[in-house]
Formats: structure tokens, C-alpha cells, sequence
């Protein structure tokens, strides 16, 4: 019997021990999540913005007001309430003079290439009508706190969508450090609509889990907002419905009546809308000399699109493939962060706020990293590669902090562009291993 307590007292005391750990663990990721984003920001505010000041001055180019959001808001209101085309000359010389103070002038050499002209879908309008007879400074202070709620609740949506369930410490560091990352600040500070589709699609797998199907289909039509984030998931998800297409019909019924809503409402709205999207999509690449991808800016333009149509066909042979797969699972997971992952190497934008849309693919190698140990020494390179490009731009930015200390501010401002070194490296890293190690992700 004595034998007996005393083994039940070790057992007793080895659980309070880990459990223990466990809250260090907690805490001390907490605290340093903490003091990344303290990092970020102070980079941000402190280094890069202040290097942006200088060298606008220094070639006496108009900043602007910085916020992506207010080309959208006055084009919606200028519809809204005047019945104006948002596509129109006339509105873009409007959002000009609001954003730069002035319109720009295609004769001053150093004026910014970017029109900021109404180059979304027309319906965002809806999404925005609530906003427009309010003043600009007041939908702007809004529309941060908003996106920062938004973001924050993504990162519980996509850890529900996925199925993983960790502490809520946990939960609180992944928040604390999406809203701390480099994308996340930038979209902040911007007010990018990006932030609120990643809230989209976050909400749309999370009702997908939930069995929610239809409301899934509504809020991926949402994101169509901005279709080049939403098309391939939305193609992938229609191959995935196949697999019993009985159960899940209700998801393409929301979608397509969604969708149709939209674009007819649009309609409705503004005739023949879509011929003028279709314009002011093609002047956008033009003058922001945008329309290259990730893969177009690695390996050439030529090559880039062969490679994006490999990844493309790949991608669509797996969703064929796992068509039948439940959801919540590690493989719908998994097939759900190819996706993602996929689109952000192929769509012709590489800006650092889509990296928000990466959060599922790091949860899902985060999530099998102790399998992933165990799987050879291509799957460990590349789990460090990852992890390096990944914690890069704030092991970056206080380094810069830190030279802030030692050096002239100048000096350590031209060194801007160090913390987004890995800016093209994410997506890649992060692909090739979900690709290369897909058998140890999905046994996770």
C-alpha cells in the first residue's frame, strides 16, 4: 500500500511539474510576442516612416494621406449620394485631390505613378454604404479599430476552421503576434480592405467547420471583394463540394446567390459596371507596373507563368483528390493552406499585407512540427528556412532598434528595407513545405 501512495504521489507531482512548464512556456511566449510587437512598431514609426518623410521631401513628392481606403470610400460615396461612376476621370481627379492634396500631374517626373483611382469590384460599395455620410477621419479611426477586432477574431476562426485546439495563452500569443507582424501593421496603417477579406474567408472556413455551408458561400462571395484572393479558393472549394454533393450543395447555393446579388445589385447600381472594372484593372497594372507574382519576380516572367499554371493544375489535381475529405481534418487543412499559399505565388501582387492570408499553413506547420522533426533532413531545412523567413523581419527590426542606439538615425534609416528581406521568400518556403512534407503535415 505504501508502495502504491507513493507512486501515485510521484505520478501526481510529475503532472504538477509539466503542468507547471506548461504555463512558463505560456508566459514566457506571451511576454515574447509582446516585445516583437513592441519591436515592429517602434521600427515602423521610428525608422521606416521616417526614411519614407525624408525621401518624399527630398524629391518633393506629395505623400498623400496613405489610407487604401479612401479611394473605395469616396468612390462609394461620390455613387452613392451624387450617382456619380466611381470609374470615371472626374471621381479619380476627386479621390487625387482628397489623397495628395492635388491631382497628380503626369509632368512632374517625381509624382507617385499610383492614380489611387476606384479600381475594385462596384459592389464593395455596399460593404461601405453605412460609411459615407460620415467625415473620412472619423470612417479612418473606425476602420482601424475595426480591422484590428477583425484580425484579432481571424486568428480564433482559422484555429476553429482548422480543428486545433490549444490553450487559450496560446490563442492570445498567436493574436498578440499576427497584430504585431509586419503585414498586419502595414494593413493597419494603411486601412487595406485585405485585412477585411482575410476576416472573410476566415469566417467563411470557420462556418464551413460549423457546417454552416450556406453562410460559408455568402461570406466567400464577400471576399470577392477582392476576387484575386478569393477565386482559387473559391474553385478549389466547388471541386471539394463534388466529393458529396448532396451534403455540401448548400455551400455553392450561398455563393452563387451571393455572388449573383452582388453583381446584379452592382448592376442595378452602375450599368454596365463590369466593362469598366475590367478598364480600371488594366490601367491599375499599368501605372502601379504591378501584374507580376511572386514566381514572376523570382524566376522571370516567362517562367513564372509556366510555374504558376504547374501550381495551378497540381493544386486542382489535389483538391480532386481529396475531394471526399471532412472538414473540420488535418487534410482539408492542409489542402486549405496550399490554397492560400498557392495564390499568393501566382496572383500579380506581392504586397506584404497579403502575407496575413499565410496564418492557416503557419498554424498547420506549427501543428505538425514535432512530426515534421522526424521526417529527414529536407523536411527539417526546410521547417528552418520557414521559421528564419517567418521571425526575420523582427529579429530585423530590433537590430535596427538596437542601431538606432549607436549610429546616426540616417544612416540606420537606409537600411530600411532590411526587415523585409524574406517579403518573397514566405510564400515559398511556406509552399515548398507544405508540398514536400504533405505525408508528415497530414499524419499530424
Amino acid at each position: 500500500m505504501g508502495v502504491m501512495v507513493a507512486s501515485t504521489e510521484a505520478v501526481d507531482d510529475t503532472w504538477r511539474r509539466f503542468r507547471a512548464g506548461m504555463r512558463n512556456r505560456s508566459y514566457l511566449a506571451l511576454l515574447m510576442s509582446v516585445l516583437a510587437v513592441a519591436s515592429m512598431l517602434m521600427y515602423v514609426e521610428k525608422i521606416l516612416v521616417p526614411y519614407q518623410q525624408a525621401d518624399a521631401l527630398a524629391k518633393q513628392m506629395p505623400r498623400g494621406n496613405l489610407s487604401d481606403l479612401y479611394p473605395r470610400w469616396l468612390g462609394a460615396k461620390e455613387l452613392l449620394l451624387s450617382g456619380k461612376d466611381p470609374y470615371s476621370n472626374a471621381v479619380k481627379t476627386q479621390i487625387q485631390a482628397g489623397y495628395y492634396g492635388r491631382p497628380l500631374d503626369a509632368h512632374r517626373p517625381n509624382d507617385p505613378k499610383d492614380q489611387q483611382a476606384f479600381a475594385y469590384p462596384v459592389y464593395v460599395v455596399f460593404l461601405l454604404a453605412p460609411t459615407v455620410k460620415f467625415p473620412f477621419e472619423w470612417v479612418r479611426s473606425a476602420a482601424v479599430w475595426l480591422f484590428v477586432a477583425l484580425t484579432a477574431a481571424s486568428v480564433l476562426l482559422w484555429l476553429r476552421a482548422l480543428g486545433w485546439k490549444i490553450a487559450w495563452k496560446f490563442k492570445l500569443v498567436w493574436i498578440v503576434l499576427t497584430l504585431g507582424s509586419f503585414p498586419a501593421i502595414q494593413g493597419l496603417k494603411l486601412q487595406q480592405l485585405t485585412l477585411l477579406v482575410a476576416a472573410l474567408l476566415a469566417g467563411a472556413m470557420s462556418a464551413m467547420a460549423g457546417e454552416h455551408l450556406f453562410l460559408a458561400g455568402v461570406l466567400l462571395a464577400l471576399a470577392t471583394i477582392k476576387p484575386h484572393l478569393a477565386v482559387i479558393l473559391a474553385v478549389v472549394l466547388s471541386v471539394w463540394t463534388l466529393g458529396n454533393l448532396r451534403e455540401r450543395q448548400k455551400f455553392l447555393w450561398g455563393f452563387g446567390f451571393a455572388l449573383f446579388i452582388l453583381i446584379a445589385g452592382g448592376e442595378i447600381l452602375l450599368p454596365g459596371w463590369i466593362s469598366k472594372f475590367r478598364v480600371a484593372t488594366e490601367e491599375y497594372w499599368r501605372y502601379t507596373g504591378g501584374g507580376q507574382s511572386v514566381l514572376s519576380i523570382e524566376i522571370g516572367s516567362t517562367w513564372g507563368r509556366v510555374a504558376s499554371g504547374i501550381l495551378i493544375v497540381l493544386l486542382l489535381y489535389f483538391a480532386w483528390r481529396l475531394r471526399r475529405i471532412a472538414i473540420p481534418s488535418v487534410e482539408f487543412g492542409w489542402l486549405l493552406a496550399v490554397t492560400i499559399a498557392t495564390t499568393l505565388m501566382v496572383i500579380p501582387m506581392y504586397a506584404p499585407y497579403n502575407r496575413l492570408l499565410l496564418l492557416p499553413a503557419l498554424m498547420m506547420i506549427l501543428r505538425a512540427l514535432p512530426k515534421l522533426r522526424e521526417a529527414g533532413i529536407v523536411a527539417r531545412v526546410l521547417v528552418m528556412l520557414t521559421g528564419l523567413s517567418v521571425l526575420w523581419p523582427w529579429i530585423a527590426a530590433v537590430a535596427l532598434l538596437l542601431g538606432l542606439l549607436i549610429l546616426p538615425a540616417s544612416a540606420v534609416e537606409n537600411l530600411w528595407a532590411v526587415p523585409l528581406w524574406t517579403n518573397f521568400a514566405i510564400p515559398t518556403v511556406i509552399l515548398g513545405l507544405l508540398l514536400v512534407c504533405r505525408k508528415s503535415i497530414m499524419e499530424a
